[in-house]
């Protein structure tokens, strides 16, 4: 994909070829201006790609999957329409979520209330009662909540937004509300649910977040997640998660845009205090009128930029801005489908095990100190449940992910895996460890082994190997906590997505509004540009 030489000055220079670069791509090319969208890997899609990772026939999504944030989210309510035409096409399922303790009892999340209603109360009197209650909070404040979570912060809008809140519930009503809406998920599931099954349920969903259950905010995410996976449900790419980035390409080259892999930019080109282009690492340089990173701040502020062009103030909060604990993915190609304890579970996209709260909180805790998880929270998604081409006829894949890992592994929690010296993630730990998560699953599913025909592990060195803003396997973009996110993200010192150079901005999961698959972050920057 790679031009010889650059042949035009273009309106945009897009580093990253993430959900947001191509959102942000998208809308500009659409709106007649000159894009390129430039990708250091030989393949296009940031942290969206599917490969046949473990046998010819079996399509795994490597790195992200499912996406529910998207389709919540202005990108898709601007671009859906275009690219189911371009060729995206959604597979879903009426259980979104659900949870496995370790003595076997579950707990479904449907896209249906009255359903949830019932199995909530079935699993705890007044329990129904009780999400109803909070997910109703959640619609009451909803256009709120999806204004703070969504919008620039630094806008006369939000302002306005703020005081139309305040207005209308008086100030005390909307105070009561941020202070609620700042409660850590664990004491709110204590003082919520009779039984331990909704909180089991919910709890791992913030993991989601970059959060834990102990965080401020993560309370109200766990609402607001519950809340959006009732409305969407949980859907996939029908034929693997890289076809929503061909659906991308295809609306941007046939407006005009071009996309360049194994395109490693180098350094932005800042001319009298504003970036006037991008110099690879080839050698080759672009001019454009606007440059638009997906990076990390330490790399836009420290790698990108020379350092003359980093005020003292930027480059401080630079060195100080956190990563959060890593990732580990292992894939799975089975034989035949897994022999969950119910046949509801084997419908359910993104099935947690975990035995509630007490070990979430655990988990992140230990993996914040370095330690391997004793008891780690273990995520099984099922996308062929959803969608049986992934895989040759009769037979399935499982995408699993751990969200509580080390980013420098020093020992393990429960003492029976040998941690070499170094902090560092060897091929042999990344094996032993993905064991531990193997041996969890397999006590729920007795075909497990018998079935297992390929594994692939990635640990979070090998993911951040694939993606280098997954830097320590962190797919955040960095910490999630409250001094890290909203108007202080991506650095106390820069507003929205602006940044200290003019016509150079910064967009990704580093950025407001967070990580995930939603393109809020390139939508609103091509808005800032006139193009949504």
């Amino acid at each position: 994909m790679a031009s010889s030489s650059p042949t035009r000055t273009d309106d945009a220079l897009i580093v990253g070829s993430g959900i947001n670069s191509l959102v942000c791509a998208a809308l500009l090319a659409r709106s007649g201006r000159k894009v390129r969208v430039l990708e250091r890997e030989q393949t296009l899609g940031g942290c969206i790609r599917t490969d046949e990772l473990t046998l010819p026939g079996f399509r795994h999504d490597t790195l992200s999957t499912a996406h529910p944030l998207f389709l919540v989210g202005p990108a898709y309510a601007a671009l859906g329409q275009a690219l189911h035409e371009a060729g995206l096409e959604y597979c879903n399922t009426e259980s979104p979520t659900g949870v496995l303790l370790p003595d076997g009892r579950h707990l479904v999340l449907s896209t249906s209330r009255d359903t949830n209603l019932q199995r909530f109360d079935a699993a705890g009197a007044g329990d129904g009662a009780a999400y109803a209650a909070a997910l109703s909070e959640v619609a009451t404040q909803a256009p709120l909540v999806f204004s703070l979570l969504g919008n620039e912060l630094w806008r006369l809008g939000t302002a306005r937004t703020l005081g139309m809140a305040a207005w209308k519930q008086g100030p005390r009503a909307l105070s009561n509300f941020f202070g609620d809406a700042l409660t850590p998920a664990r004491p709110w599931f204590s003082q919520t649910f009779s039984s331990d099954l909704p909180s089991a349920l919910l709890a791992p969903w913030v993991l989601h977040c970059g959060l834990g259950p102990d965080a401020p905010l993560s309370a109200l995410m766990a609402k607001v997640v519950a809340f959006s996976l009732e409305a969407v449900g949980m859907p996939m790419v029908k034929g693997g998660n890289a076809n929503s980035v061909r659906a991308f390409e295809r609306l941007i080259r046939d407006a005009g845009g071009e996309l360049e892999t194994a395109a490693d930019a180098e350094r932005v080109l800042v001319e009298q205090g504003r970036a006037v282009g991008v110099r690879l690492a080839d050698g080759r340089e672009y001019r454009a009128r606007e440059v638009i990173c997906n990076v990390t701040p330490t790399q836009l502020y420290q790698r990108l930029l020379n350092p003359s062009d980093v005020p003292q103030d930027i480059a401080m909060k630079t060195r100080q801005w956190r990563y959060g604990k890593g990732n580990m993915q292992i894939h799975l190609a089975l034989s035949e489908a897994p022999q969950w304890p119910s046949a509801a579970l084997g419908q359910v996209g993104y099935l947690h095990l975990t035995s509630g709260p007490d070990a979430v909180s655990r988990a992140v805790n230990e993996a914040e100190r370095d330690l391997l998880p004793a008891e780690p929270t273990v995520c099984v998604a099922q996308p062929t449940a959803l969608d049986p081409s992934r895989a040759p006829e009769g037979q399935h894949i499982l995408w699993i992910q751990v969200p509580e890992c080390p980013r420098e592994p020093v020992a393990d929690a429960a003492g029976e895996i040998a941690v070499p010296p170094g902090r560092k993630w060897t091929p042999q730990l990344r094996e032993a460890f993905a064991d531990r998560v193997m041996e969890r699953i397999a006590r729920h599913v007795p075909n497990l082994r018998q079935s297992l025909l390929s594994r692939v592990v990635l640990s979070p060195a090998d993911l951040e190997g694939l993606n280098m803003n997954l830097v320590g396997g962190d797919p955040y973009g960095g910490d999630c906590s409250l001094d890290q996110s909203f108007l202080w993200r991506p650095l106390r010192a820069t507003r929205n997505h602006e940044t200290h150079v003019a016509n150079l901005w910064h967009i990704g999961a580093s950025t407001h509004p967070g990580p995930g698959l939603g393109g809020g972050s390139g939508f609103h920057v091509a808005k800032a540009l006139g193009a949504a």
